[in-house]
């Protein structure tokens, strides 16, 4: 009797807490947020990969395999220590070789406000209605909306309905897709995340968190076979890269299909598409070494994939590039079992493709954290980091800038459009810098590296400007050695040269802050030289702001480290002239 009036006050007490708590619907955000995921306008509130007019067009297993959401994912800011998601799934939980996590589950990242990605474990339960349930997720120390969140979705399983659930008094608010020009990966059930353990460590989305740009996973097991039919879809994204990834499930064609079918394919993508194909060969077997026939297998498939790729190349097809077994460089416990990856596998192969992506697009990442690109979300009143860089790569593409100035809050808080929560210079930005054609590139609180992503994801692209000015690296002082901002700063301008190579780049120095003058001074003397050493312009704008004694004038700043209006017209002809 005890036993059960326990149970009794334990399930009123679960139905008490389930009250105090509010349910979220993805689907009733009123705007697409789904990331990764093509088609918004078609399929934008559903959790699957292909829109309903694919149907008639594709073979039914790749329809049927379109509908797990394997590369799918959520993004939202909570600052609730509890997260809760409920859902349901059309499919079974799990299968022989992969287990209930990796078919059916989920994975929840957190992001902190200096860019730190966190894994966060969760408690889960299958069922009717499956859950994950995430406690002690601790608090942002900068941002009262907490952490950024990435929700992502089962890799072989359909998601009937999904609710996210934080106490009452907290606050989750959805971020909408990704506008940036995504990754788009057609290929097999390696592609789709066979036989990973949790969605997370696919490698698609091991790249995708990698590069950081939106990735359409297009893998469907087995069926990955680089048909026309699917390749309609592919080429209807406007990718920055596609990569096509079909051989190991081509074992049943000869040489010459297999070397005919990656020749059509790319011609077929170039038909519509200039952007760059990657071809990646086959890894191998996990017996391959001593079982011969699977070498020959893989071996004969990258053998004609090969020689469609040189083919491709002396008929003068551009931007085509290709990925080796050799570089794939799968080790021996690589596999789950003959073909499919293990984390440490997908690791592997994630790496790989990521190293080679970034060599095609230029998005190369140095040794030093100034060199290394990176989010922020270090401004809890002023505005939203993620939100300014979607407004500014829509306000750029209507209206294309011909001179950029890049910065911190000094360039924010100054003037021009997209308007900043306060406007300290904006009679000097009305006079000079506007006239001048500038647009203002600056986001409170950055630092070199933040700088870095927003170059990266889209910043300096679509566009030919005369003019890119850099004032950046005052909030890297004290976190960052002075090499380090001196370096950062060089790394920066190789960025911008490979985005705007016609543009003149001119470097203006740390301006003067209280208290660290001296600092100043001495870090422009590097800068100085480090401008020189790359054939940039350098101005020490700076040094209009100071008293004969070295000091700063206080009455030429709001707070010793932004100028004031009066500031602003002192250093604004400086920035602004060539």
């Amino acid at each position: 009797m005890k036993r059960l009036l326990n149970i009794f006050i334990l399930c009123m007490v679960c139905l008490s807490a389930g009250a105090e708590w509010k349910w979220q619907n993805p689907m009733d955000a009123g705007f697409p947020v789904i990331q990764n995921q093509g088609w918004p306008d078609e399929i934008g509130q559903t959790y699957v990969r292909l829109p309903d007019r694919a149907k008639a067009e594709v073979r039914e297993p790749v329809w049927n395999l379109s509908r797990n959401s394997a590369g799918l994912a959520i993004h939202f800011y909570c600052n609730s220590p509890q997260i809760t998601v409920r859902y349901q799934v059309s499919g079974g939980y799990a299968m022989p070789h992969m287990q209930s996590t990796g078919v059916s589950g989920l994975d929840l990242y957190s992001i902190d406000s200096e860019g730190k990605w966190s894994f966060c474990f969760g408690n889960y339960s299958f069922g009717d209605t499956i859950r994950y349930s995430y406690t002690n997720l601790g608090q942002d120390k900068f941002h009262n909306r907490g952490f950024e969140y990435r929700l992502y979705l089962p890799l072989y399983n359909s998601i009937k309905w999904m609710e996210i659930g934080t106490p009452e008094g907290t606050e989750l608010t959805f971020i909408p897709q990704s506008p940036e020009k995504p990754v788009v990966l057609y290929g097999t059930s390696i592609a789709q995340g066979a036989c990973s353990s949790r969605p997370a460590m696919a490698w698609a989305n091991i790249l995708q968190r990698a590069l950081g740009y939106p990735l359409i996973n297009l893998g469907f097991s087995g069926n990955g076979q680089l048909e026309k039919g699917v390749l309609n879809y592919v080429i209807e994204q406007d990718a920055r890269i596609y990569i096509l990834d079909c051989l190991p499930n081509l074992t049943q064609k000869t040489e010459q299909e297999v070397t005919d079918l990656v020749i059509a394919a790319v011609k077929q993508i170039r038909e519509k598409r200039n952007a760059p194909i990657l071809l990646v060969e086959h890894a191998g077997y996990s017996n391959a070494p001593s079982d011969q026939r699977q070498y020959e297998s893989y071996t004969r498939l990258n053998a004609a994939s090969r020689k469609g790729y040189e083919a491709l190349l002396q008929a003068g097809v551009k931007d085509l590039y290709y990925l080796t077994h050799e570089e794939l460089n799968y080790p021996p416990d690589a596999w789950v079992d003959y073909v499919h990856p293990s984390d440490l596998g997908a690791t592997y192969q994630a790496t790989a493709v990521e190293k080679k992506v970034r060599d095609i697009l230029r998005l190369s990442v140095g040794d030093r954290p100034t060199t290394q690109p990176v989010t922020q979300r270090r401004e809890p009143n002023n505005y939203e980091w993620q939100t300014r860089h979607r407004d500014i790569l829509k306000h750029i593409q209507q209206n294309p800038p011909k001179a950029i100035i890049l910065g911190n809050s000094i360039t924010h808080f100054w003037g021009g459009e997209p308007a900043g929560p306060r406007s300290s210079g904006a009679k000097s930005w009305k006079k000079i810098m506007e006239p001048a054609g500038f647009q203002n590139l600056g986001y409170g609180y950055d630092r070199i590296e933040n700088v870095l992503w927003r170059i990266y994801h889209g910043e300096l692209d679509g566009y030919e400007a005369d003019k890119v000015v850099l004032m950046i690296g005052t909030n890297n002082m004290g976190i960052s050695p002075d090499k380090d901002i001196v370096e950062g700063l060089r790394f920066l301008i190789t960025a911008i040269r490979n985005r705007q190579p016609k543009a003149t780049v001119k470097v203006i120095g740390i301006l003067p802050r209280r208290e660290h003058e001296d600092w100043v001074k001495n870090i422009n003397l590097q800068i100085r030289t480090m401008a020189n050493e790359e054939n940039c312009l350098f101005s020490d704008a700076g040094t209009t702001l100071l008293l004969p004694t070295g000091k700063i004038d206080e009455s030429l700043f709001n707070d010793g480290l932004h100028p004031n209006e009066k500031g602003y017209q002192l250093i604004a002809k400086t920035i602004a002239e060539d």
